[in-house]
């Protein structure tokens, strides 16, 4: 049972954090929330709709919203946006109200994963190699500032990121009941 009030799972799009979040949850016995998919939920339309119609701070307020709602409660496995750690106040709430697993992925990976996907307002772009590497430039520093457990892409399954992610949580919980 993860010992901390929530587990936040940031990184940026392509990393996994809804497919590996739901096996963590399902390992754990924890309920599992995706802030994209729960704001499409409430507001009953999607992402790139709200994109469009509100552009991105729109969205962003949203976003900051949901995830203080989100992180008022407890024992729950949240798959934040890729963006939602550009907000100082959304690192904080993170920070503040749980364990934060950043799931790490190279610009390649992502192009890889991502190649599919015409849903994203944010990969709408001429360049979406130049997209994302401009992306991670501004963002991987704020992954790394507030990660509690670094989890590198493996070019593997999502089971066996999964199962690494779990390893890594066991070990660091582990480690702290021991140290407290």
């Amino acid at each position: 049972m993860n010992p901390s009030s929530n587990l936040f799972l940031v990184g940026p799009m392509g990393a996994g954090k809804s497919t590996v979040g739901r096996r963590i949850a399902a390992h754990y016995g924890l309920p599992f929330l995706d802030m994209d998919d729960e704001l499409e939920r409430r507001t009953g339309v999607n992402v790139s709709l709200i994109f469009e119609v509100e552009g991105e701070p729109g969205f962003r307020t949203r976003e900051a919203r949901l995830l203080k709602e989100l992180a008022s409660g407890s024992g729950a496995v949240i798959a934040t946006g890729g963006g939602a750690i550009l907000d100082p106040e959304n690192r904080s709430v993170m920070q503040s109200n749980g364990f934060v697993l950043y799931l790490a992925v190279n610009v390649a990976q992502q192009l890889n994963r991502l190649a599919r996907d015409n849903r994203r307002p944010l990969l709408r772009a001429p360049d979406r190699r130049e997209r994302l590497e401009a992306m991670a430039d501004l963002r991987t520093p704020l992954y790394e500032s507030i990660a509690d457990i670094q989890l590198p892409a493996e070019n593997g399954s999502v089971g066996r990121s999964a199962q690494r992610a779990i390893q890594l949580l066991d070990q660091h919980w582990l480690r702290r009941s021991a140290a407290a």
